[in-house]
């Protein structure tokens, strides 16, 4: 009976549900948020690296099978294609003359091929996007190489491209392309290749 009436007068001392949230479940509660938010930033970042990456290698698709079609259109002049050592980042300083993607221009097939390989290498280098900076499509530091027979006889024809990746990687190292340029780490950790290699014959 004491117990009972000390309860009734103190009812401070009853026990039963409690309402709100404390301090402590809302600082829980943050913290689990923020960790969330870290993940979706990292996954974020994550899959912006993937897209570009991606794009690159698109793009360095889109040249060497064009490139190549070139070649096979203008089979005599496969020997001019392989005089250019290496084109990307602008080694070609001058878009040669005439313009042969006119059709009144009249370009005999070595001036053809010469022509190409320098729209090729805008593609390479992106000048047909533009910010502040310069060109702002193409490869990071692209360098395209050609290889074949001497002389442009029929045989197999290589075509790499080489350009920089944005995460370190170990070389795949299948050409010499580039590898020189200084443009891909002290390792060559950064360099991303592409290589394509197909049978073109001047007689067909």
């Amino acid at each position: 009976m004491m117990a009972g009436r000390f309860l009734k007068m103190n009812p401070m001392l009853k026990t039963g549900r409690q309402s709100g949230i404390t301090l402590i479940e809302t600082l829980v509660t943050t913290v689990i948020f923020s960790v969330g938010l870290l993940g979706v930033a990292g996954l974020q970042v994550v899959s912006k690296r993937s897209n570009y990456e991606a794009l690159q290698r698109t793009t360095a698709a889109h040249v060497t099978y064009g490139l190549f079609e070139d070649m096979r259109a203008n089979p005599d002049s496969l020997a001019t294609y392989l005089a250019r050592a290496s084109i990307g980042g602008g080694v070609i300083t001058a878009e040669p003359s005439p313009i042969c993607n006119l059709v009144s221009a009249g370009c005999s097939p070595d001036q053809m091929a010469a022509h190409n390989l320098w729209d090729w290498e805008q593609a390479l280098d992106g000048t047909a996007e533009t910010n502040a900076n310069g060109s702002g499509g193409g490869l990071n530091f692209p360098a395209l190489c050609i290889t074949g027979p001497a002389g442009g006889t029929a045989g197999v024809y290589t075509v790499t491209i080489a350009w920089r990746g944005t995460v370190e990687l170990s070389d795949p190292g299948i050409s010499a392309c580039g590898a020189n340029s200084g443009n891909y780490g002290a390792n060559r950790e950064y360099r991303r290749m592409m290589q394509v290699s197909s049978f073109i014959d001047p007689a067909l």
